[in-house]
């Protein structure tokens, strides 16, 4: 990508981009929210892919606000591992960030589909996601 004068974008502080991380997990967790809520034809698949994009936008601030650049990966475990770097106040259960990670992964491809319990430990872990690492940025 190049900007308007044909060179290619400076990089800019990565700290810069939180408020807009933060502003995409929030966009996230109200669209999971609000097709968790559909009472007709809800798509739980859709709930369990916003959830997880509200974590790793929100651990991809952490490590953004630490200037450093966030990793392109979808990989919610080795996403806490960089945020998590010298403070230990944040931890998940390895195994709900790794069904997450999957989860949302599976729901895009034919063959599998979201239940609704699923798509509610999906929006639980998104809630907590949110209040959670909220309180550290």
């Amino acid at each position: 990508m190049t900007s308007p004068s044909g060179k290619p974008p400076s990089q800019p502080d990565p700290s810069l981009n939180v408020p807009e991380w933060v502003s995409k997990a929030e966009g996230d967790l109200a669209t999971a929210t609000r097709e968790f809520a559909v009472v007709t034809k809800p798509n739980y698949d859709s709930v369990c892919f916003h959830s997880q994009q509200c974590a790793e936008k929100l651990l991809k601030a952490l490590i953004a606000a630490r200037g450093e650049i966030p990793p392109k990966t979808h990989d919610l475990n080795r996403l806490l591992e960089l945020a998590r770097t010298g403070d230990d106040r944040l931890s998940f259960d390895a195994k709900v960030l790794a069904e997450l990670t999957s989860v949302a992964v599976d729901v895009r491809y034919p063959g599998f589909g979201a239940s609704r319990d699923d798509a509610a430990k999906a929006l639980a872990f998104a809630k907590e996601a949110w209040d959670r690492i909220r309180l550290l940025l």
